[in-house]
């Protein structure tokens, strides 16, 4: 009844594998199965108990067996048992990448240099250490071929590819991280769900200064060509982010609102464009002119001239 494998070893090995085959044929989505069905606990508890019984069996049978031996039989029973298992396969590998002389053998390749008593041996280098150099000297002509003979790319080509591919996942990211989004990088948002989350919070923040149809009272009409610093969505962007002129302007919304929001609620007042409120506020400011708008064909000319504008942010003044 004697095994390699002592008992401490057996039954928590065999414990969790009937774990991890519970858990593989158990569909219980992406809990695990033994927190989403605790039935499958007590199975558990009762595989331990189970397990630890039949040790204690089969070390009662080990027990009864052994007694009923003869003397010489116990003798060789016990030998057997407390025989320690050895890596044969282990030790021969270990030999054959060391060839190092066992202590017995050393005399047959000492040499005849004395240090002070110390003496050397004529030892071979190691295998394993050889094959290592050889590898290197391997590695280093591929690498002479590859990069200074072909003329593949080299490290500031590779840097540049990696920076590259580092700036493509950052853009792929900012366009799911709408919070990300700065003047620099804000566009006008087209859909439906962005402009009535825009809407929402214009009521909620910006009526009391520009009225609920954007026709402007404390602060100037939203619905005009006109603006006091610039129009367009990164220009509103910036105004409602940083507020307004000094002393006479908006507040500042970027400690209230998040980036996404104020995107959202910029968008919304450049829809508020071409619009007729109810009681309109005289036009403030300059004429807007988009600058990426499509130019007019040569030899029509615009019945109002341009205006350079000031590339600041449109005055949605807001309490």
């Amino acid at each position: 009844m004697s095994t390699r494998t002592p008992w401490w070893i057996r039954v928590p090995v065999l414990f969790f594998l009937i774990f991890g085959l519970m858990e593989y044929f158990i569909d219980s989505g992406d809990k695990p199965a033994i927190i989403e069905y605790p039935i499958t606990q007590f199975f558990m508890l009762l595989v331990l108990m189970i397990l630890i019984a039949i040790e204690l069996i089969l070390g009662s049978i080990e027990n009864i067996m052994f007694q009923t031996l003869s003397a010489e039989g116990k003798e060789k029973y016990l030998a057997a048992k407390n025989k320690k298992f050895e890596w044969t396969w282990a030790k021969n590998v270990m030999s054959k990448l060391t060839r190092s002389r066992s202590i017995e053998k050393e005399g047959e390749i000492i040499l005849d240099h004395n240090y002070d008593g110390i003496r050397e041996l004529d030892n071979v280098l190691p295998p394993w250490w050889v094959y290592l150099f050889y590898g290197t000297m391997i590695f280093a002509v591929i690498y002479l071929v590859r990069f200074h003979i072909v003329g593949d790319y080299d490290q500031k080509l590779e840097y540049e590819q990696e920076v590259a591919a580092a700036q493509l996942a950052i853009d792929e990211y900012k366009k799911t991280a709408k919070d990300l989004v700065d003047v620099n990088t804000v566009e006008f948002l087209s859909d439906a769900s962005d402009l009535s989350a825009g809407e929402k919070i214009f009521q909620g923040n910006c009526v009391a200064c520009h009225m609920a149809d954007g026709g402007g009272g404390i602060g100037p009409n939203l619905t005009d060509e006109y603006w006091i610093l610039g129009g367009g969505i990164k220009n509103v962007f910036h105004t409602i982010s940083e507020g307004g002129r000094d002393g006479k302007g908006m507040i500042a919304w970027k400690q209230s609102l998040k980036p996404a929001e104020i995107a959202q609620v910029a968008s919304y007042v450049l829809t508020l464009g071409g619009t007729t409120p109810a009681n309109p506020k005289e036009a403030q400011g300059d004429l807007w002119v988009d600058p990426n708008a499509p130019q007019q064909p040569e030899g029509t000319e615009s019945e109002t001239p341009p205006v350079e504008q000031v590339s600041d942010s449109t005055t949605v003044a807001m309490d």
